[in-house]
């Protein structure tokens, strides 16, 4: 879910999105009162969440309950040259369906039947495993803004600055970060890197490089080794700051290369995926730019992300393209609640040909995909997601928010996609439905609320409803539509 913060970390009100919050984020810093011993510090977080699905009425089970906790434990230690961090990770998934997996085009029947299947059709499951594990040296060649980062680590492609206006830095943890390089923080046990990276950061720009294998976890509980993928970026990230306007720019630039030889999804008939086990080398191109400018009627901001892909689909080349337009406004009127109305559209290519050579989709790589798709049932692969959010932040502690979709594919002779990114060696990452020629996915509907009691404990709720349309009324016609919700708690120390 969405997490609630401290007023103290989240000036604009808005709540941080997951993975990039403090409570499951602890790569940089611990709480001020957290336990030192001598100059190491001991912090961890908590966070349980109990879930009510009821996916999508087909042949399987889709309405059950699950309860889900994620148990971090850190040390670290920061010196004037380099820095430290060891943290643990225990997942506890209990009560996950042993009856919601359907044969094809209905497959799993939420995120339960993804948990149930990938520990070995286990009911509960649990593991600790070494989360992060890392040293940065700093002060490279006497600069102080250069540091170099080793080991295990999390890593959020878009959040390498943090603006210093509140509204800016609220835009990038909720509209930028993550889209394509994350840790699946709403996934009860999350994925982290193996690798090396190096940052560069003055007054106005930052220079980002970094290199690594993707850890196993997001589904399994099982996170100690890494996958034969490996993922390298580079992005320059600008400052532009002003009295009555604030932006920020960034330029990157992504090689991925999947050497599994797994099973591929796409929309090429069983046999041609099953004789083509070559590799996936894609390299994604793209920028954001976010502004916010102060207007007698209130702050208007906007934001635009793009990118484009080339490279081999296995023995096809890659071609795609993706970006999000949004606008948002905080008008000077109901000033209690501070109202915060935003509407966007997304694009994510899809493949209109399956037989021509040339895979079409745009492929999301590595992301935590709920940031961008509160009820995860969709992500931004051959989809148009037409949007309007509306938040509401009375007082310092309190975030309401609502969010309506209409979901569409890009293409129709495309599938409807879902998933994020490799977890195992042996499973793909993203599973594809065929859409049998319709293209109107969904309208969703949702709304949550987080509420910081304190810098230690927040909690949240989150309501969704999807409505089903052609697509979804073809692979499900017994009951297209569905509601999902549940209830979190976040404890840090």
């Amino acid at each position: 879910m969405v997490s609630a913060q401290p007023a103290a970390s989240n000036p604009a009100g808005a709540a941080a999105p997951d993975g990039a919050d403090s409570a499951s984020n602890q790569t940089s810093s611990a709480p001020a009162d957290a336990i030192h011993w001598g100059s190491v510090i001991f912090s961890g977080s908590v966070r349980t969440r109990v879930e009510a699905w009821d996916w999508f009425e087909g042949s399987a089970n889709g309405r059950y309950t699950l309860s889900d906790t994620l148990i971090r434990l850190s040390l670290s230690q920061v010196v004037d040259n380099f820095d430290w961090q060891l943290e643990f990770a225990v997942p506890v998934l209990l009560g996950l369906p042993d009856n919601a997996l359907a044969p094809a085009p209905q497959l799993q029947s939420g995120l339960g039947a993804n948990y149930y299947s990938a520990n070995h059709n286990s009911t509960n499951a649990a593991m600790i495993f070494p989360k992060q594990g890392f040293v940065r040296f700093k002060r490279l060649f006497d600069h102080d803004g250069e540091s170099v980062r080793a080991g295990r680590f999390e890593f959020f492609d878009g959040a390498e600055v943090a603006p210093q206006d509140s509204t800016l830095a609220a835009l990038k943890r909720e509209h930028v970060d993550q889209r394509l390089i994350g840790n699946f923080g709403f996934a009860d046990v999350e994925r982290s890197f193996d690798g090396a990276e190096y940052t560069a950061h003055g007054s106005s720009l930052n220079l980002t490089v970094m290199s690594a294998l993707p850890t196993r976890g997001v589904f399994q509980v099982d996170g100690w080794g890494n996958l034969r993928t490996s993922v390298s970026y580079i992005g320059l990230t600008g400052q532009l700051p002003g009295r009555k306007s604030s932006s920020e720019w960034r330029l990157f630039g992504i090689y991925y290369d999947d050497f599994r030889h797994v099973l591929k999804t796409d929309n090429r008939p069983a046999a041609a995926r099953l004789a083509d086990m070559d590799n996936i080398r894609i390299g994604t191109y793209g920028g954001h730019f976010i502004n916010v400018t102060k207007t007698p009627c209130g702050p208007v901001d906007f934001t635009f992300w793009g990118a484009f892909q080339t490279g081999a689909w296995g023995r096809q080349a890659d071609r795609a393209e993706a970006y999000d337009a949004e606008i948002g406004w905080q008008p000077h009127i109901l000033t209690r609640l501070r109202p915060w109305l935003r509407a966007g559209y997304t694009f994510g290519s899809g493949d209109k040909n399956p037989s021509d050579g040339v895979h079409g989709t745009f492929f999301q790589l590595l992301p935590t995909p709920r940031v961008y798709a509160r009820y995860p049932f969709y992500n931004m692969m051959n989809l148009e997601d037409a949007a309007a959010e509306l938040v509401f932040r009375p007082g310092k502690r309190l975030t309401l928010r609502s969010d309506a979709h209409s979901l569409r594919l890009a293409s129709p002779n495309d599938l409807w996609y879902l998933g994020g990114g490799a977890f195992q060696p042996w499973t793909f990452g993203f599973t594809g439905r065929n859409a049998g020629g319709a293209r109107s996915l969904a309208n969703v509907w949702d709304l949550s609320a987080d509420y910081a009691f304190n810098a230690h404990f927040a909690a949240g709720a989150y309501y969704g409803y999807a409505i089903g349309k052609a697509v979804l009324h073809k692979i499900y016609p017994d009951g297209p539509s569905s509601p999902y919700g549940f209830v979190e708690l976040n404890y840090k120390f």
